[in-house]
């Protein structure tokens, strides 16, 4: 757990099947669909589009500690952002921004030139993020969540910006936290 008022150093690598429980534990405290834990184990096996990366945290030296994640899939030219979550505890310090940033700049590098993902329609935090990318409302998926019939915004960052990536990158975090 980060202690308000001390710095942490965030890390970013990619997922392994020893993190599945945890990210599935963030995904479950984050989401009212989340993805079965098989799902992410799926992913990292079998799915050779799959590109899932996790956000870790570590203050005074400590073990570091699985914050957050993003899987994304590459397909030709494009990426589609599949799922992405902070842990409650980590949230409003600027991690889901670095962690997506970074996503963002492993893709283009990979050659990707544009992204896309739903978000729901009442998720006002998570839209505001993307729109700092660059993200724009380009649909709508109606009803597309099954667990109460609401709407997904559908969401393109067309194309991905790696001079505005490198500047949301390295914003400073927020080191005090008001949770």
């Amino acid at each position: 757990m980060i202690v308000p008022g001390k710095p942490f150093e965030p890390r970013i690598r990619p997922m392994e099947l020893k993190d599945v429980q945890r990210v599935w534990e963030i995904d479950v405290a984050s989401f009212s669909l989340p993805w079965p834990e098989r799902s992410y184990r799926f992913e990292i096996l079998e799915n050779p589009a799959s590109h899932c990366t996790i956000l870790e945290v570590s203050q005074d030296g400590q073990q570091p500690e699985i914050a957050g994640m993003i899987v994304m899939w590459f397909i030709l030219d494009e990426a589609h952002i599949g799922t992405i979550a902070i842990d409650k505890p980590y949230r409003r310090l600027g991690l889901g921004r670095i962690l997506l940033a970074d996503a963002l700049m492993d893709a283009y590098q990979k050659g990707i030139r544009m992204s896309f993902l739903e978000v729901r329609r009442s998720n006002q935090a998570a839209q505001a993020m993307y729109e700092q990318f660059g993200f724009q409302v380009a649909g709508v998926r109606n009803r597309y969540y099954k667990d109460n019939g609401e709407d997904a915004l559908l969401m393109t960052l067309n194309p991905i910006q790696p001079a505005r990536l490198k500047q949301l990158r390295e914003k400073p975090l927020i080191v005090e936290s008001g949770n």
